[in-house]
């Protein structure tokens, strides 16, 4: 079905006794797999994308908690892809509705190891290497996106990854959307008030390893002079070297938050009813770490 891969099988569409539970279109066929580990036990919460030969996606979705997902799908020739975090990917390729090939296909995912964690030891953000963005919904459905020019920081990798600690400050003037007179705005009173709490501040000494290279950097952000708990979704991108031979390591982190809960409450509601400036805010960093000596 999918080709030859160690631990897998050959299969087709599913057998007569699935698709008899279900009412499907004549001309639909049932694309249905199992997704399992080395051990053959189920991996929940792969993701899977099933694309046409040209590479339009046909659909996507996630494994359930058997490891399994089936998808009605026209009769034709398919591209599967199958991603899990801690596993190596897996593309393969598949001939929907081929009575010669019933059943339930098999995809066994090879572990990965995990890339190396830091050294302990201090590490200093490289503000030329990183990016503090911002993505805020504008009139109900545009979006604006934007940066912080100025920030440092620094990271202590303790002997225990759990126990390390980071602080990032902000220079809350230097944001930046590109338009002038929007952040002028966005520098006043009715936003960051800028001239009163001019530094936007993240603090946290707990990293809570979820699985593989996920974690997740929990701590304290202060922002319009208000502390509130944030968590930060972190994918550890992992370990590299410079040009002048000095260690690097990288990570890439994502938030949402909600400007009213940092007492930024300023709002324009237009003729139709809608918010000018969407409530909540996608905040995403993606930052280089060097090794101080």
């Amino acid at each position: 079905m999918f080709g030859r891969r160690r631990g897998m099988e050959t299969a087709g569409s599913a057998g007569q006794d699935t698709s008899a539970t279900l009412t499907l279109p004549h001309t639909a066929r049932l694309l249905s797999c199992r997704v399992l580990d080395t051990v053959h036990q189920p991996v929940r919460q792969a993701k899977f994308e099933v694309t046409d030969p040209i590479g339009r996606r046909v659909v996507s979705g996630e494994t359930d908690p058997y490891g399994g997902f089936t998808a009605a799908v026209p009769e034709g020739e398919y591209r599967l892809s199958v991603t899990a975090e801690g596993y190596a990917p897996f593309h393969g390729a598949t001939l929907v509705g081929d009575p010669g090939q019933p059943g339930t296909g098999e995809i066994v995912l090879d572990a990965v190891e995990p890339p190396l964690l830091p050294a302990p030891g201090h590490w200093e953000l490289d503000p030329a290497h990183s990016s503090i963005a911002f993505t805020a919904q504008h009139i109900g459905f545009a979006k604006i996106r934007g940066r912080f020019n100025t920030f440092a920081g620094g990271v202590r990798i303790a002997d225990r990854m759990e126990d390390s600690s980071m602080h990032v400050i902000i220079d809350a003037a230097s944001i930046d959307t590109g338009m002038r007179m929007r952040d002028d705005h966005l520098r006043s009173a009715d936003f960051l008030d800028a001239a009163r709490h001019p530094t936007v501040e993240f603090y946290s000494e707990r990293f809570i390893h979820r699985s593989g290279s996920r974690w997740a950097v929990a701590g304290a952000l202060t922002l319009h002079g208000t502390s509130r708990s944030v968590t930060l979704d972190t994918e550890y991108l992992g370990l590299g070297t410079g040009l002048e031979g000095e260690p690097r390591a990288a990570c890439r982190a994502t938030a949402e938050l909600h400007r009213e809960d940092f007492g930024v409450n300023w709002q324009s509601v237009l003729a139709q009813g809608i918010a000018a400036i969407g409530s909540s805010v996608e905040v995403v960093l993606d930052v280089q770490i060097v090794h101080k000596a």
